[in-house]
């Protein structure tokens, strides 16, 4: 199966949406699937193009085994919403030019938290007559307006009348929590088209180990349950 997958962000870039992408892709690759990213250089967070990269119109490479296209967008640092935002469109209009001229794929899945390159995923499903998947991260825009970053007002109102008509579009909406999937069936989502797949874990990098018993004297925690959070 030929997997055509848009993202905004993707390695050598450190962050949830690259880290996240870079294994699906590869253990997709690694079970015989080809997997075609398109993705933009690599910028994040400080919106400085990383060495041995260009943002050029077309770039491309190999990335174990992942075919990545690498298109220009609108660089701009992690700051500032209306800057962010015209990244963020022109990454939705470079990378559907990118995926029109792609090996036909068998489906095309775009992902969040921002939804304008799932507005790319959508209209290159309808050009390419391709199943649509939608990755949901992040319910954006509802987490901008939770953490004050923008006000409730018209634009508002009426991204997130184009984040439900993605959602309605899509073949399968893929949540990575059940609350994710609430919200959406409590907003008219049909939720037999909603998949929960919750975040994994590398087992090849990450396993159990024995309790460092001198460790937890140390901090004082001997015979306590100890849990822990690592992320953004």
């Amino acid at each position: 199966m030929h997997i055509l997958f848009l993202t905004d962000n993707f390695p050598p870039e450190v962050n949830a949406p690259a880290s996240r992408t870079f294994e699906h892709c590869r253990e997709w690759v690694r079970v015989g699937h080809r997997v075609t990213v398109i993705t933009g250089a690599p910028n994040f967070p400080k919106g400085k193009v990383f060495t041995g990269y260009r943002n050029r119109l077309w770039q491309r490479e190999t990335m174990e085994g992942i075919q990545v296209v690498r298109v220009w967008t609108y660089i701009t640092a992690n700051e500032g919403f209306a800057k962010r935002t015209l990244d963020y469109l022109s990454f939705m209009v470079t990378g559907f030019l990118a995926g029109l001229i792609q090996r036909r794929p068998d489906v095309i899945v775009g992902t969040s938290p921002q939804f304008f390159t799932n507005c790319a995923a959508w209209m290159l499903s309808v050009f390419r007559w391709r199943p649509f998947v939608f990755e949901l991260r992040d319910l954006w825009p509802e987490s901008i307006k939770t953490v004050g970053a923008m006000k409730d007002s018209a634009l508002l109102r009426l991204l997130e009348r184009l984040e439900l008509f993605l959602y309605r579009r899509a073949a399968v909406v893929v949540a990575v929590t059940e609350s994710f999937r609430h919200n959406l069936v409590s907003r008219g989502v049909d939720p037999n088209k909603i998949a929960v797949v919750l975040n994994g874990v590398d087992l090849s990098r990450f396993h159990p180990l024995a309790r460092d018993l001198e460790l937890a004297e140390r901090f004082g925690l001997a015979g306590k349950f100890v849990l822990g959070y690592i992320g953004t």
